[in-house]
């Protein structure tokens, strides 16, 4: 019995705040061979950091199978919590090794149980340094912004 190859996708992830916390866009670039996919949104009140995380569970969240991912990020919090600081707080109840409730304990659950379903390969990349597929996330992200801010209370 020969094993389902699964799909593999290339994701640019990026979040913007235009004052930290206030109105907030996420962008996240999916593409798949020959496929692209553009996703954006924003809030009228977040943070940065829950915009970077965002844009990675909205992505994850758009795709209709399990697939092998080469995800982007100029999120060094998104990247290390996801690499390195997950096992700890779990380990720990959610508190961080000084005892701390982990912020945004909420959406990190959700992103963990996301790449539960994935296999994920997480690449940093410097922010604003003209890499085209986060430079194409940072402007989805701004359209999240605008988007946010033309949103009623």
């Amino acid at each position: 019995m020969t094993a389902i190859k699964k799909p593999e996708i290339t994701i640019y992830s990026d979040g913007a705040c235009k004052v930290n916390p206030g109105p907030g866009g996420w962008g996240a670039w999916l593409i798949a061979g020959e496929h692209q996919k553009e996703l954006f949104g924003g809030r009228r009140n977040t943070t940065n950091n829950q915009m970077e995380m965002t844009a990675v569970i909205e992505a994850l969240s758009s795709l209709k199978r399990s697939c092998r991912i080469q995800l982007y990020t100029d999120s060094e919090y998104v990247l290390k919590g996801m690499t390195e600081w997950m096992p700890g707080w779990v380990r720990r109840g959610w508190r961080t090794a000084a005892g701390q409730p982990v912020k945004n304990v909420e959406l990190w659950q959700r992103l963990a149980a996301l790449c539960a379903l994935h296999e994920i390969n997480w690449h940093w990349v410097k922010g604003h340094a003209g890499h085209e597929g986060n430079e194409k996330a940072d402007q989805l992200a701004n359209r999240g912004v605008e988007m946010a801010l033309q949103q009623r209370d």
